[in-house]
C-alpha cells in the first residue's frame, strides 16, 4: 500500500490515543486552578522543562536527520523577530476561548502552569515549534489514521511532541526509545520486537500501535484522559500512589502535588503543545517546509545490509537509515521472518528489479561471520563429549523402566555430574530405552561391562544394597483406593511424578502431607493418586 508521507524520516505511522467521555464537572476554570495563595511559576521553568522533557536534545537530534538536514538552509531566513504583538501578553480570556474551541475529549484546563508552557512554545521556542510543524505534516496524518483504528482521540497525536519532539531516534537517559518513548519492559509487554538487530520502539508504525494499546489500557483503568496521560509518563503505580495520598481524589489538578516532579509538568505541557500546534499562526510562527517524497514499502525475505541497498540503488545510507531507524545495526535479519524496508517511491520498483544484485552485493563482506558447525563427535542430535583421558573406555547403558540417574551413577561408581555432562541430562530426566555413555578407566572397565544386561536386584546387590522393602518399613498404611510407590535410592519427587501420568511433584507432596522436598528416604512408601 502506497504511503504518502511528507518530509523527514518517513518511518511514520504513529498512534496512541483513546476514546473517552470527559466529565464536565471535572473541567477547571482559571479561578478554580489559580487560588490566591498559589505560588507563582518560577522564571526558570524553561530550564526545568528542558531538563524534564529533553526538548532541546531531541530537537537537536531531529535536525541531524537526513530529510531535515538537507533542507537546513531554510533556517537562515525563516525566523524573523518576535512580532510586537507578542511583546504584550495575550489575555487569559483569549487563550481560554481558543482552548474551548479545540474539539477535544481530553480536558483542556487552563491555569498558570499551562500558561507558562504556552509561553515557552509560542515565544521562547518558536524555532523548534516551526521545525516540528514541518515534521508533523509527515507524521500527523499517519497518527490520525492509526488513532482512528483504535477509536481514540485524535488530539493525542500531539503526545510525541512532548515525548520526543517528533524525533523517531529520541532516547532518554533512562533508556526510553523512539517517538513514543517506550521503556524496554513496556515495549516487550506490548509485543514490540527488541533484539540485537531490531528495535521496533524506533519504528513509528509499530510503536504507534503499541502506544495506542497502552494508552487505551490506561484509560480503561482511570476512565480519565489526564490521569491516563500522567500514567503514561510516570507509570500507573505512581498515579495510584498519588490517589491514595490525596485521600482517593481522581482529579489530576488535585493530585498535582502528589505526583512526581516531571509528571506535574506533563499534562500542562501536553495542553500547551496542543494549543501551540493549533494556533501557531496567531503567533506568527511559520512551519519549516521540507522537500517532500513519496515513499513505499518493500518486503525483505533475506538477510540484508542497508549499505548494500545504498550502494546498488545509489541512495545515501543516511537517508535509508532515517527511513528505517528500527534496524539498529543497519542489518535486516530476515532469515526466518519477513521485514519491511521503506524507500522513496521511485526506488521501490528499482529495488524489486535489482533485488538479486542487491542481496549478492558484497554479501561475504557484510556477513563475514563464523557459521555454526557440527562437532566432529556429534552423532544423531546429541553431542557426545570426548573421553576424559586416553586411558578411559566408553561403555554403553540402555535405560530400563524404574532406573534413575542416582542408581546408574552408583552402579558405575561415577559422579552424578559426570553422568549428566556426558549425556546432556537436564533436571535428572531420563527415559526408558535411552542410551547413555559412561567412561571408566581401562583397568576396571571389564568389571562394569555387563551391568547393562543385569537385573535391577543384581545391580543393587553388586553395590551392597538390597532394595527389598519389608512390610514393617512402610511408613503409611495402605489404602486399596490409592496407587502407592516405594522410594528408591536416588529418587526425588520430580522423578517419581514422571512415572505417573497426570501427577506432579506438588500433588505427591500434598497427598502425603510432606513440606520438605529433601525428606525422601529409600524404602519410604508414598501415596501417589486415587485408583481410576
Amino acid at each position: 500500500m502506497l504511503i504518502r508521507i511528507r518530509l523527514l524520516v518517513i518511518l511514520v505511522f504513529l498512534s496512541n490515543i483513546i476514546y473517552a467521555q470527559t466529565d464536565p464537572s471535572d473541567s477547571l476554570s482559571v479561578s478554580d486552578t489559580l487560588p490566591e495563595n498559589e505560588p507563582a511559576i518560577p522564571d526558570h521553568i524553561d530550564s526545568v522543562f528542558m531538563k524534564s522533557f529533553r526538548f532541546s536534545q531531541n530537537i537537536d537530534s531531529l535536525l541531524k536527520l537526513w530529510y531535515v538536514k538537507v533542507n537546513e538552509d531554510v533556517y537562515d531566513t525563516l525566523f524573523d523577530a518576535i512580532p510586537d504583538s507578542l511583546l504584550t501578553e495575550v489575555p487569559d480570556c483569549v487563550i481560554i476561548d481558543r482552548l474551548n474551541a479545540i474539539p477535544s475529549v481530553i480536558d483542556m484546563s487552563y491555569n498558570n502552569r499551562v500558561k507558562a508552557f504556552i509561553n515557552l512554545y509560542t515565544v521562547k521556542r518558536r524555532k523548534q515549534v516551526a521545525t516540528m510543524l514541518g515534521v508533523s505534516e509527515c507524521y500527523f496524518p499517519v497518527f490520525e489514521e492509526i488513532l482512528d483504528q483504535y477509536d481514540m482521540p485524535y488530539e493525542l497525536k500531539y503526545l510525541p511532541v512532548i515525548e520526543s519532539a517528533l524525533n523517531p531516534r529520541a532516547r532518554s537517559r533512562a533508556g526510553a526509545m523512539g517517538m513514543w518513548q517506550f521503556m524496554y519492559t513496556t515495549g516487550k509487554l506490548y509485543k514490540l520486537e527488541i533484539n540485537s538487530f531490531v528495535d521496533e520502539r524506533l519504528d513509528p508504525v509499530m510503536a504507534s500501535h503499541a502506544a495506542a494499546k497502552y494508552l487505551k489500557d490506561l484509560y480503561g483503568i482511570y476512565n480519565d484522559w489526564t490521569l491516563a496521560l500522567a500514567a503514561y509518563n510516570c507509570g500507573p503505580g505512581n498515579v495510584n500512589r498519588a490517589i491514595r495520598r490525596s485521600g482517593g481524589k481522581t482529579n489530576y489538578w488535585v493530585l498535582y502535588p502528589y505526583l512526581p516532579r516531571e509528571t506535574r509538568g506533563y499534562v500542562p505541557a501536553f495542553i500547551a503543545a496542543t494549543y501551540a500546534m493549533t494556533y501557531y499562526k496567531e503567533y506568527g510562527i511559520k512551519p519549516v517546509l521540507i522537500e517532500q517524497d513519496l515513499t513505499d514499502t518493500v518486503m525483505v525475505n533475506q538477510e540484508l545490509h542497508l549499505q548494500q541497498v545504498a550502494d546498488v540503488l545509489g541512495l545515501p545510507l543516511k537517508a535509508i537509515q532515517d527511513l528505517n531507524p528500527q534496524y539498529r545495526r543497519d542489518i535486516i535479519p530476515a532469515k526466518t521472518n519477513k521485514y519491511s524496508l521503506m524507500l522513496p517511491f521511485e526506488y521501490t520498483t528499482k529495488f524489486i528489479d535489482l533485488q538479486d544484485s542487491i542481496y549478492n552485493y558484497k554479501d561475504s563482506v557484510f556477513f563475514a561471520r563464523k557459521e555454526a558447525s557440527i562437532p566432529q563427535n556429534y552423532k544423531s542430535s546429541q553431542y557426545v563429549p570426548p573421553p576424559p583421558s586416553p586411558d578411559m573406555v566408553k561403555l554403553k547403558y540402555k535405560v530400563k523402566p524404574g532406573d534413575n540417574v542416582g542408581f546408574i551413577a552408583e552402579w558405575y561408581d561415577i559422579r552424578l555430574s559426570d553422568l549428566r555432562y556426558w549425556n546432556n541430562i537436564r533436571r535428572n530426566f531420563i527415559k526408558a530405552g535411552q542410551k547413555l555413555i559412561i567412561y571408566k578407566h581401562k583397568n576396571v572397565a571389564s568389571k562394569y561391562k555387563n551391568i547393562d544386561s543385569m537385573s535391577f536386584e543384581a545391580k543393587q546387590k553388586m553395590i551392597g544394597k538390597d532394595v527389598t522393602v519389608k512390610k514393617e518399613e512402610k511408613n503409611i498404611p495402605e489404602d486399596a483406593e490409592f496407587v502407592y510407590y516405594t522410594v528408591r535410592r536416588g529418587d526425588n519427587f520430580w522423578s517419581i511424578a514422571k512415572r505417573f501420568d497426570g501427577v506432579s511433584n506438588i500433588d505427591i507432596m500434598r497427598l502425603n502431607n510432606i513440606n520438605d522436598e529433601g525428606s525422601l528416604k529409600p524404602g519410604q512408601r508414598l501415596k501417589i493418586k486415587p485408583k481410576s
